[in-house]
């Protein structure tokens, strides 16, 4: 199968194991409590760890976490890390954001290499 990045529309793989379609899914996600003070680091911190924990490739900066695995498995791992803090009896706030393109792997590293790749044939 030949993964066209210019394509619109790409075959579906089946996961061998489950015999379903593999959509990967890059997702960029915020969780953070509500009226606990200024600073969110304590909770924030056990939410990412969930996601760490996880097995799925991840990545933290200063405002999301980007998680990359199959649909369901990255939509399970924001789940399980929004019950740290809710299951706690903190209002939870959560901020999503998918990419879901089927056919691709690797998109958590590969899209700011492409960046860079663009950005250093302009200088």
């Amino acid at each position: 199968m030949v993964m066209d990045h210019h394509a619109e529309k790409q075959e579906v793989p089946v996961d061998p194991e489950t015999g379903r379609p593999y959509l990967n899914t890059v997702a960029a996600v915020s969780i953070a409590p509500s009226g606990v003070g200024a600073e969110l680091s304590e909770y924030v911190s056990q939410a990412v760890a969930v996601i760490r924990d996880s097995g799925l490739p991840n990545e933290t900066n200063a405002m999301f976490t980007n998680i990359e695995g199959d649909l369901d498995e990255v939509m399970r791992v924001v789940a399980e890390a929004t019950k740290k803090l809710a299951e706690q009896g903190y209002r939870t706030g959560v901020v999503l954001k998918l990419d879901i393109r089927p056919g691709f792997s690797g998109q958590i590293t590969a899209k700011q290499a492409l960046v860079d790749e663009i950005l250093s044939k302009e200088n």
